[in-house]
């Protein structure tokens, strides 16, 4: 099945049940903290779901977010991006982020161009949604809710007048971490275990991205258990699982404003969204001072 999170008109959000088929929803009325752990054991029951049918149309999609979740990212996940970049060989371990809540960008929502970076770049991923904690599970992935798209934003030339790797700037901007449109749950990818689908993304109706997500270097279990060794995952967190080859700093063709963006994953759809004018300074002094290359 597939979970949105949406908006009315009068600014409530509320998760509910999508047929994308039929355009419409249903509202789930049971609380995200007992029927996030609970679907995959009662499925539909678990929602307590309204029984009006409200059309999709007038309802504004938002981040699949529940609010007061986090969100990471790993790095470093497949070896033909890695190899277009000029590293040889696969690394010993990945490495991993946190976006803050103010990065995440709604389906159809604008991504922001932010002042401090020049190289502007796209990365689609597949995202893992955590429904409970992984503590005594022996498989990591059966505590999936389930998966939704990601592009992971990323301001490329960020660190360069340091000479070294800047995640915060790379990373956590403002606006830049799209998200959705909805998580399909995990009972449509056979359960838990490494997922197996493909995953692309479009610049402008121009293919850019292609591979499956069975090329990780990292399986999905070990990913999980990587961040939870670190930040124990709570019912609700998201976790951007890498991006494959074909990115803007391959070739130098990275993101411009006006620009349509669109991330896709074979069992979820299509994340669509636009680049927004490129935000300026007052001053060059101020630039550099604030650790933007010119």
């Amino acid at each position: 099945m597939k979970l949105a999170r949406v908006r009315e008109a009068s600014g409530e959000a509320f998760w509910a049940q999508v047929d994308a088929a039929a355009q419409h929803v249903r509202r789930v009325r049971a609380p995200f903290d007992v029927w996030a752990p609970a679907l995959a054991q009662y499925g539909e029951a678990a929602l307590d779901l309204d029984g009006a049918l409200r059309p999709l149309v007038a309802l504004q999609l938002c981040p699949p977010v529940h609010p007061g979740a986090r969100v990471f990212g790993v790095g470093l996940n497949y070896l033909t991006h890695l190899t277009r970049l000029g590293r040889k060989e696969p690394p010993p371990h990945t490495i991993a982020y946190i976006k803050p809540s103010s990065a995440l960008v709604a389906p159809g929502g604008e991504i922001q161009y932010p002042a401090v970076t020049g190289q502007l770049d796209y990365e689609v991923e597949l995202v893992a949604v955590v429904a409970r904690p992984l503590a005594g599970e022996p498989q990591a992935s059966a505590c999936l809710l389930g998966y939704t798209v990601g592009n992971d934003i990323s301001a490329r030339d960020a660190g360069k007048l340091l000479g070294s790797l800047d995640l915060f700037t790379q990373k956590a901007l403002d606006r830049t971490a799209p998200v959705g449109p909805w998580i399909t749950t995990l009972d449509e990818f056979g359960g838990a275990g490494q997922p197996r689908v493909t995953i692309s993304l479009r610049v402008n109706g121009e293919e850019r991205q292609s591979d499956t997500t069975d090329h990780m270097i990292f399986p999905l279990d070990e990913l999980l258990n990587y961040v939870d060794a670190r930040i124990e995952l709570q019912p609700g967190d998201l976790i951007f699982t890498g991006s494959t080859c074909g990115v803007g700093l391959e070739d130098g063709r990275f993101l411009q404003p006006g620009d349509t963006v669109e991330a896709e994953i074979e069992g979820i759809g299509v994340l669509r969204n636009t680049i927004g004018a490129k935000r300026v300074l007052a001053s060059a002094r101020r630039a550099g001072r604030l650790g933007i290359a010119g």
